[in-house]
């Protein structure tokens, strides 16, 4: 088969598409022929040098699938060869196949088409984990989304509205706000020009927000805990604001606040589970229903996986920029 691989860490040009051997599926797993792949910031991290694959996982980048299932390994059950299938990944996502845990994996939600449910396991999962399992988002509180555009921020609009919550969204530019709005986005917020502690705490009458879903780690850090409500609760899954800041307790304490940091990636196999039965259960009938949809930006080609991270690199897409095999 063809993937792409990363001989040494570098720009977009260190993904060449090129041939490698076919994976095989192991105990509890199944093999996927891949449709499309979608392109996730761990991806460009893993192509830098700085997020190797858990150990086990395939070397090649890719966090997420859609496509067929063509073979069945061991101890498998509930799935047939045939099966139109979109998969969460600890990796091998750009490929032409892929062996996936059983447990990772979601049937196509009626409705969609294959190459859209690409879109779906990395952003649904992250969203679902952290502002639902963690952070316990519940009817009437508001939750703000830093990097409302992007593929997580989209979904994570969309899931917060249809279970009635209030959204406040961070962008940089009118047109990522203005899609941010037709998603639902109440409290619209361009970072380049506005502070968003104190647009957070005008719009919310200085109460501020009870949940924040941040990307940006250490730069952030403060301003998110100065944004937080009593009883709030700062979610971080990412760091594309550095790693290290200083932390006010005080701040923290005063607020009876609290603070989760996850990943998808590296976690064991039975949390992954239990996170996309969550996901099947929860959010599959909100989509098959046609209250929430995947946004995609564009589709590439697979072996134009370096195109793929540049516009990502540029902020250049709004949701999810979807990579297309052979």
């Amino acid at each position: 088969m063809h993937a792409i691989t990363i001989s040494e860490p570098g720009g977009p040009e260190a993904l060449v598409w090129g041939e490698v051997p076919d994976p095989v599926a192991g105990e509890g797993e199944v093999l996927v022929e891949v449709v499309a792949s979608a392109v996730n910031r761990a991806d460009i991290m893993q192509r830098q040098g700085f997020y190797d694959p858990p150990p086990g996982a395939s070397r090649y980048p890719g966090l997420e699938c859609s496509g067929r299932i063509t073979g069945i390994g061991p101890g498998v059950s509930g799935w047939s060869v045939g099966d139109e299938v979109c998969a969460l990944l600890a990796g091998g996502g750009y490929a032409e196949k892929v062996a996936v845990p059983a447990g990772q994996l979601l049937p196509v939600p009626a409705g969609l088409d294959l190459k859209q449910a690409a879109a779906l396991p990395e952003a649904v999962c992250t969203v679902w984990s952290n502002v639902f399992m963690v952070a316990h988002l519940r009817p009437a509180e508001t939750l703000l989304v830093h990097g409302g555009s992007s593929g997580i921020g989209t979904m994570a609009i969309q899931l917060a509205k249809a279970v009635g919550a209030k959204v406040a969204v961070t962008a940089g530019t009118k047109e990522k706000l203005d899609y941010c709005a037709e998603l639902g986005a109440d409290i619209l917020i361009n970072y380049r020009e506005q502070d968003f502690v104190a647009e957070i705490q005008r719009a919310t009458g200085g109460a501020g927000a009870d949940v924040i879903l941040d990307n940006m780690g250490a730069k952030y850090l403060d301003r998110n805990v100065q944004a937080l409500a009593v009883n709030g609760r700062l979610a971080i899954i990412g760091m594309q604001g550095g790693i290290k800041a200083e932390l006010n307790i005080a701040a923290l304490l005063g607020k009876r606040a609290a603070i989760s940091a996850t990943s998808l990636r590296a976690r064991p196999l039975g949390e992954k589970a239990a996170i996309v039965a969550a996901v099947r259960e929860h959010v599959w009938p909100l989509i098959e229903g046609g209250h929430i949809r995947p946004v995609v930006d564009r589709e590439l080609p697979m072996s134009e996986a370096g195109t793929a991270h540049q516009v990502l690199e540029d902020s250049g897409h709004i949701g999810k920029v979807l990579l297309v095999a052979p």
